[in-house]
């Protein structure tokens, strides 16, 4: 993607912002009931942020996906912070924010082929070399990564935390759609329904950095 692509993509990903922040100014009139469950701070956001294991918390924050690095970090962060530490990797806590172009890593394979991911978001497949048609960071291949434990699927059986944004849903289903047609609404519903098991959507993914950041989750840039 050129510079001038990568500018109009980020022009047009504030721009979606901005309207779904108007569309939202309609809903902050809340009812009492749910005014209270906000205020007594039980929303589904707050116990996702909850929910973070671990004494050791580290956060990467993914805006891009660089290969897969902060999959391979996230590996070595619990497996080399229990050695340290000395400490059962249980009390070593991973965060993972998959936000802006790396929101596909989220993903199921069935909307990478039939959304053509690989295209769409300039990622290639590193068995083929050509536009991937699977997510290659999830159910890994021999060769996909360098580090064969750092699949998404197996980092969260390890306890790892993953949010993705939900706002980089709402922005690449509007640009797909205008791309390569189709009805936006109706392409954000499947990748929402796509999202992999143990992945929570975020609101978007800078809530997601600030969250874990405070619930105690030292920063690392991984994208």
């Amino acid at each position: 993607m050129n510079d001038d692509s990568l500018l109009e993509q980020r022009r047009g990903f504030l721009g979606s912002v901005a309207a779904a922040t108007a569309a939202a100014l309609g809903t902050l009139a809340l009812p009492a009931a749910q005014a209270h469950e906000a205020a007594a701070g039980s929303s589904e956001f707050v116990q996702w942020l909850d929910s973070i294991p671990g004494k050791y918390r580290q956060l990467y924050d993914m805006p891009e996906p660089h290969g897969g690095m902060a999959l391979m970090w996230s590996h070595v962060f619990k497996l080399t912070g229990s050695q340290a530490y000395g400490v059962p990797e249980s009390d070593i806590g991973v965060v993972v924010a998959l936000r802006h172009a790396a929101m596909p890593l989220a993903l199921g394979d069935s909307v990478w082929e039939k959304y053509k991911f690989g295209e769409f978001f300039k990622i290639d497949d590193p068995q083929t070399k050509k536009p991937a048609l699977r997510n290659p960071f999830a159910h890994l291949k021999p060769g996909d990564l360098p580090l064969q434990e750092a699949g998404i699927e197996k980092l969260i059986a390890r306890g790892v935390k993953f949010a993705t944004c939900g706002m980089a849903i709402h922005h690449y289903s509007m640009a797909h759609a205008k791309q390569f047609g189709g009805e936006a609404e109706v392409i954000k519903k499947d990748w929402l329904a796509a999202v992999m098991p143990g992945i929570y959507v975020a609101p978007s993914g800078v809530l997601a950095v600030h969250g874990a950041q405070s619930r105690g989750c030292t920063y690392c840039f991984a994208g």
